[in-house]
Order: structure tokens, then C-alpha cells, then sequence
């Protein structure tokens, strides 16, 4: 397991790209990891734990988390 506690442009990463995975995101080629900040970490951290915490979606869940993602891009 990844330790998440550090705020690093890395752990930004995994988290978006596993978020991506979870969600199964259609258009997960143009939400590119490189395109959040450190500076939202805590934000995508939470996202990250409430994508993580689950195992399936509806498609409204979905699209508002989706929607989420896209308001912390820089």
C-alpha cells in the first residue's frame, strides 16, 4: 500500500490515475494526472478515499465525481 500521507506531485498522480480506474472513466485519456496540483492534495486525497471506499457507482455518483475531478485540475 502507497503511503499517501505525503503531499508529492506523485502521490497526486497514483491517486487520480487509480480514481480513473475506479470509475472506469470513459474519458480518462483527457484527465491527465499531470493536470492536478499538490496544492490540492487533501481535496483529491478525500476524493481518493471516498472513490476508494466503494465498490460500485451509479451514474449519477459518477458524473458528480467526475464533476469533482474536474473542478481540482489546475
Amino acid at each position: 500500500m502507497k503511503n499517501l500521507n505525503e503531499p508529492t506531485q506523485e502521490n497526486v498522480e497514483f491517486m487520480i490515475e487509480e480514481i480513473k480506474v475506479k470509475l472506469r472513466m470513459a474519458t480518462a485519456a483527457a484527465m491527465q494526472a499531470s493536470s492536478f496540483s499538490v496544492g490540492r492534495y487533501e481535496d483529491i486525497k478525500e476524493l481518493y478515499e471516498v472513490v476508494a471506499s466503494k465498490e460500485k457507482f451509479s451514474i449519477s455518483e459518477v458524473e458528480a465525481l467526475v464533476s469533482e475531478l474536474g473542478q481540482l485540475r489546475k
